[in-house]
């Protein structure tokens, strides 16, 4: 009689088993953060590449145009303030419409040959660096097309 019902109640058993084994499988899933996400900090130049030469190095001794005072602040979307290498800074608003692009719009005062609009390419990002190529040639630099490491200290 005994051995009946242990057999009756073996199915509810394997199903117990079986979910509790599938539930502790399951875990805790990580999501990483969209690239839209990932750009809201405050960026610095670590090195910057005019037309494919490095013109500078953070803590470099002979760079070529010093950027240390590059600054780009994403971080109270949709505002940006961006101070170029020269030390000028301008405000405005950005997007990221997609994983691969940055738009800063309505940027005051505008930046020479721009009409207010700067648009990068976001080549890789991470949570503390993000490397990004300006679409548009930049008079500011002889009309070099420039890629930026940004690092967020």
């Amino acid at each position: 009689m005994k051995t009946t019902s242990i057999l009756r109640l073996w199915p509810v058993c394997r199903l117990a088993i079986t979910l509790t084994i599938s539930l502790l499988a399951c875990g805790k899933k990580t999501v990483d953060p969209s690239v839209a996400d990932k750009v809201k900090r405050v960026w610095t130049a670590q090195s910057v590449k005019e037309n494919a030469t490095v013109v500078y190095t953070k803590g470099g001794a002979s760079n070529v145009r010093n950027y240390s005072p590059y600054r780009l602040d994403l971080s109270s979307p949709p505002a940006v303030s961006f101070t170029d290498y020269d030390g000028i800074t301008v405000n405005g608003q950005y997007a990221v419409p997609s994983d691969t692009r940055l738009v800063l719009s309505g940027l005051t005062p505008a930046p020479t040959g721009t009409g207010g609009t700067i648009e990068f390419t976001i080549n890789a990002s991470t949570d503390t660096q993000i490397t990004l190529t300006r679409v548009t040639a930049s008079p500011k630099t002889g009309n070099s097309t420039n890629q930026y490491v940004l690092i967020n200290p």
